[in-house]
């Protein structure tokens, strides 16, 4: 079964936003992304911050970046709400170090809450869906 069936056949609750709404939703965030992750990147290559910073905002992209193929491509609910899980753990950590450990960086913090609202609310979604569709 192609994958668009499949995600269309299941059920999923009311509150479900339109399929359309993801595309321009995601294109902000992963400017964000970009933007915010980078410099912390950056700051940590030119010895700015420590290393340690980087590694959830690391750990952050190999779980987002991995949703897709575990949702899409192994059309898998119950791994796909565990790495959604482990998407929005890393980026409260990556947020509370940069918080705590970084003030000069704040700004990072304040422009990725629509990621952190966002990713929570996909969360819940998820967790409906493969909670429904068990």
């Amino acid at each position: 079964m192609p994958t668009q069936d499949w995600y269309l056949e299941l059920t999923r609750p009311f509150w479900s936003p339109p399929a359309w709404l993801f595309g321009p939703v995601w294109t902000v965030l992963y400017a964000i992304i970009a933007v915010s992750f980078g410099t912390i990147f950056y700051k940590v290559i030119t010895k700015e911050i420590p290393w340690i910073i980087a590694v959830p905002f690391a750990l952050n992209l190999v779980f987002n970046f991995a949703f897709t193929p575990i949702q899409f491509g192994l059309k898998n609910n119950l791994l796909a709400s565990l790495d959604i899980l482990l998407v929005v753990g890393t980026l409260m950590w990556a947020l509370t170090l940069v918080w705590y450990r970084v003030p000069e960086l704040r700004w990072v913090v304040y422009v990725n809450i629509p990621y952190l609202l966002w990713g929570t609310f996909a969360t819940a979604l998820q967790l409906t869906i493969t909670y429904i569709n068990t």
